[in-house]
């Protein structure tokens, strides 16, 4: 289902763009960290049936995932502006999914796989903050955060309710202030096309995830400086950066 990008490749020399020592990697949600593709496109179907609408689809509804969630269901339904009505079903659906995921394991959000070791990896390095920059809604990221027992891990979570929807760099730019990173100190760790779109907006270092919502080569067109086709991948990356010695 998910697809599996070229590894990582480690050169000596040091990329101008970007400055050697990382301060700050951001990351994703909704298909980096976590695999939310059942409850998210489950509540996209039955939002639209419940509003009379036609769903375009499991590729549609996933290419939307990351934009704030008017904006993403607005794209998914070819509508011109915001619908009030379908955003408020997606909410009400959404939700009452959550409460039958404590008991029906098909609508779970698990991580992916190594997304645990991974962060506890890059948890250990000195100097090295982490953060999130989501699609979702403050109060979903919160659940997302206390679900996984991440509660201190994050230095800055940036939502929908805090900057504009990606790929706007309101969210980076946000975190870099609220952790004193430089652009060229700082990685966007994504699955979108939004994520790196932001991330080169921001002027900082994009690593695209081949195993999420959306074709790794359209990320790669889009700028991704690197490829991880495994979480297990991005602590060597991110010690390749602070050591100058990536390519």
């Amino acid at each position: 289902m998910h697809e599996r990008g070229a590894p990582v490749s480690m050169a000596m020399r040091v990329d101008p763009r970007y400055g050697v020592g990382m301060d700050l990697v951001i990351f994703d949600l909704d298909g980096t960290l976590i695999d939310s593709e059942a409850i998210i496109l489950g509540a996209q179907v039955e939002a639209f049936a419940q509003c009379g609408l036609v769903h375009p689809g499991r590729e549609a509804g996933l290419g939307v995932v990351g934009l704030t969630l008017e904006i993403a269901l607005m794209q998914l339904a070819r509508l011109q502006q915001p619908d009030d009505r379908l955003t408020a079903t997606y909410k009400q659906v959404f939700n009452a999914m959550r409460h039958r995921a404590e008991t029906d394991p098909a609508l779970d959000e698990p991580l992916y796989p190594g997304v645990a070791a991974m962060l506890v990896a890059l948890q250990t390095r000195p100097g090295l903050k982490l953060g999130i920059a989501t699609g979702k809604s403050r109060r979903g990221a919160d659940y997302i955060v206390e679900r996984h027992g991440w509660q201190g891990l994050f230095a800055t979570i940036q939502t929908a309710d805090d900057a504009p929807s990606k790929p706007d760099p309101g969210m980076i730019l946000r975190a870099m202030a609220e952790t004193g990173a430089a652009p060229g100190h700082t990685a966007m760790v994504g699955d979108s096309s939004f994520d790196i779109e932001m991330a080169v907006a921001a002027g900082v270092v994009p690593v695209a995830v081949s195993w999420g919502f959306q074709p790794v080569a359209r990320l790669q067109a889009l700028g991704a400086r690197f490829t991880i086709s495994h979480a297990s991948d991005l602590p060597d990356l991110i010690h390749g950066m602070t050591q100058g010695m990536v390519g």
